[in-house]
């Protein structure tokens, strides 16, 4: 088959480019071998409002700056004497209340960016403001310790950056049956017929071929173990809980994955944001719920960690559109059942001793949160991963 050919024929295997040619090799290792611990990534894409999230309800400053936006005491779900749920988090509150949420407050980096795409680019590498990578913390992670791409999965149909590595990618299923269905292909499996052909080296077609082989049984995989994924949980019918649902089944299923990563996008509420972030939190809350619920039922919530960032926050003060404008720091949320430190981790930035641009001022460097993250949950080198050494906290 002359290259051509080759190219023509193999148009549906090239989103299959990126998985390395080594993954038969490891497919009959047990995930006990690998260890059982596992990170859920959740990014709320687009700048989540985090005062309207977790609510200062006791802060005059607050609903100075939000006269017509801000959440009404009698809404909020109160956690603590100053700072509550806003009321579409119920089931997230009766986590917190279960001892299974921790609330990280003021989480940003130095000389924040507003841009989405940046600030996305910046979270996703861990990098400095001012560095720009080209590959993502979760890629880096998977360069130094994963053995197999399915050790970090985006439950999408594209990969973002923190998932691509120097050597190593992760991949991007949003549905593993269509994934299989697509390596099982005819053209492709046509072009797989020729991989043993002789003028075939590392130096022209050889390489692709190898990695395509890999990708079909990659996929094979993926899809054979969500096929024996338990999930009797009901979940809310939209994409995000569906996502949600692939992902419990992926877990259930003893999938060697350790790091998944989903998002819900839809967060830039620069107008009319009462309505729009209180259906989304809605849509985030009851999904969690469903899946920490499903996970609980299967008995893999112990070994399962989960993280909810946004890039950046929102300003304090309200536009003149009933909406917010980009911010710069904001939550976290960590929940799990092995946490040291449930609850509000911290207080809340001072709402009148702002930045320059009418900012709250970070106080917690969100890389500090991988690097505990990674070193305290994952048992890695985190510093390996981030390039450098950031100190860790005691949420876990």
């Amino acid at each position: 088959m002359n290259r051509r050919h080759f190219l023509k024929q193999s148009t549906l295997a090239s989103s299959f480019y990126f998985v390395p040619s080594f993954v038969k090799a490891f497919e009959s290792i047990s995930p006990l071998s690998l260890g059982y611990k596992r990170v859920v990534m959740i990014q709320l894409s687009g700048g989540n409002d985090g005062l309207n999230t977790i609510v200062p309800f006791n802060n005059d400053a607050y609903y100075r700056s939000r006269p017509t936006i801000a959440i009404s005491k009698n809404d909020v779900l109160r956690a603590t004497d100053e700072l509550g749920f806003h009321n579409s988090l119920r089931p997230l509150k009766k986590m917190y209340d279960d001892g299974h949420l921790a609330v990280i407050n003021n989480v940003g980096y130095p000389n924040p960016i507003r841009s989405h795409f940046r600030a996305t680019d910046i979270w996703q590498t861990a990098s400095d403001s001012n560095q720009y990578l080209q590959e993502g913390w979760i890629g880096r992670y998977l360069d130094h310790y994963g053995n197999v791409p399915y050790n970090a999965l985006e439950i999408d149909d594209s990969l973002s950056l923190a998932l691509k590595g120097k050597h190593s990618n992760g991949i991007a299923v949003k549905n593993p049956k269509i994934v299989y269905q697509t390596s099982q292909d005819p053209y492709l499996r046509n072009v797989l017929k020729h991989y043993q052909d002789d003028h075939l080296s590392e130096h022209n077609l050889g390489y692709l071929y190898k990695t395509m082989i890999a990708a079909e049984s990659s996929a094979k995989h993926i899809f054979q173990k969500h096929q024996k994924g338990k999930s009797e949980q009901d979940y809310p019918k939209n994409e995000f809980s569906s996502q949600l649902k692939t992902t419990a089944k992926l877990i259930n299923s003893g999938l060697e994955t350790k790091i998944f990563y989903t998002s819900l996008g839809g967060f830039d509420t620069h107008a009319g944001q009462i309505n729009s972030q209180s259906r989304l939190l809605k849509v985030y809350s009851d999904g969690i719920g469903a899946f920490i619920n499903d996970l609980k039922a299967q008995g893999t919530f112990n070994d399962t960690l989960i993280m909810t960032f946004s890039e950046f926050g929102r300003r304090v003060q309200q536009n003149a559109a009933n909406g917010t404008d980009h911010g710069t720091a904001s939550n976290v949320f960590i929940m799990g059942n092995q946490l040291k430190k449930p609850g509000i981790y911290n207080d809340l930035a001072s709402l009148e001793d702002l930045d320059a641009n009418g900012d709250i001022k970070y106080t917690i460097d969100f890389r500090t949160i991988y690097a505990t993250i990674l070193s305290n949950w994952l048992e890695v080198d985190d510093e390996r991963i981030l390039n450098k050494s950031f100190p860790k906290l005691d949420f876990i």
